[in-house]
């Protein structure tokens, strides 16, 4: 890959996620999923000092189905991850799949001045980035 090729986070991200508040119900977050036909649930921060965090499906069948809680019971705040390793929209994807590698993770929110403004994962940066290359 020559300088002229280089790809970032922005040019492969996907916008398949959903924000929700981390004292929303799992039940509640699953229907915004389903609404929004995601499988990644960001939480919004609550206030400025606080991070966003990060709720997968996984998360929520090892934590609350696997353990046989009720959905309307548990809060998405017991469930998430948070803070969340999140990633530059500027970031060369080269560097973001080093990092993946790095910490064991597949995916990451995309983060430009403070905000989540997309959703990374292996599948995009291989999918979209590299194809991208190829063509």
């Amino acid at each position: 890959m020559s300088k002229h090729d280089l790809i970032r986070n922005r040019d492969v991200m996907c916008q398949d996620y959903a924000m929700v508040d981390g004292l929303q119900t799992v039940a509640e977050a699953i229907e915004q999923a389903l609404s929004h036909q995601v499988n990644v649930l960001f939480v919004n921060k609550r206030h400025d000092d606080d991070e966003y965090g990060m709720v997968l499906m996984s998360d929520i069948a090892k934590k609350v189905l696997a353990k046989d809680k009720a959905p309307e019971r548990v809060n998405i705040y017991e469930v998430m991850v948070k803070p969340v390793l999140s990633v530059n929209s500027g970031m060369d994807i080269r560097y973001c799949a080093r990092l993946f590698d790095r910490f064991g993770i597949t995916k990451a929110p995309v983060v430009e001045q403070g905000k989540i403004v997309g959703l990374v994962s292996y599948h995009d940066i291989v999918l979209k980035g590299m194809l991208n290359n190829v063509t």
